[in-house]
């Protein structure tokens, strides 16, 4: 329904830094979502254009390294005036970890330019 659910941290958590480097540039920008200071939770979008009117809004946590294409077909689906797409929309097969490990097995500083050695 795209309205999220409860995180790891409960139902909503703390912002973290709204003032680090990373901006909402360009398209492919994985953000995390929020309703206001403070309510962070289990919701996020991926910017289609630069939007820096959510620069120290919204927390950018990655970018998109591959299937821009599939994120711009989505945005081409017709949608009602409530924005709600006519017709079913889903993204299958995109990579979520079946049997992920409990704890991070690296850690990936999201401010540093992305590479292929800090990508996994």
């Amino acid at each position: 329904d795209g309205m999220g659910g409860e995180s790891i941290y409960g139902e909503t958590f703390p912002d973290e830094d709204l003032n680090h480097k990373v901006r909402h540039t360009s398209a492919g920008v994985l953000s995390m979502a929020n309703a206001g200071p403070d309510t962070n939770g289990s919701q996020f979008f991926i910017t289609t254009v630069p939007t820096p009117h959510l620069d120290g809004v919204h927390v950018v946590i990655g970018k998109v390294v591959e299937g821009m294409e599939v994120l711009m077909s989505l945005q081409e689906v017709p949608c009602n005036a409530e924005d709600v797409p006519l017709r079913p929309t889903v993204i299958a097969e995109c990579g979520v970890l079946a049997d992920a490990p409990a704890e991070p097995q690296k850690t990936v500083d999201l401010h540093a330019p992305l590479s292929k050695s800090n990508r996994k």
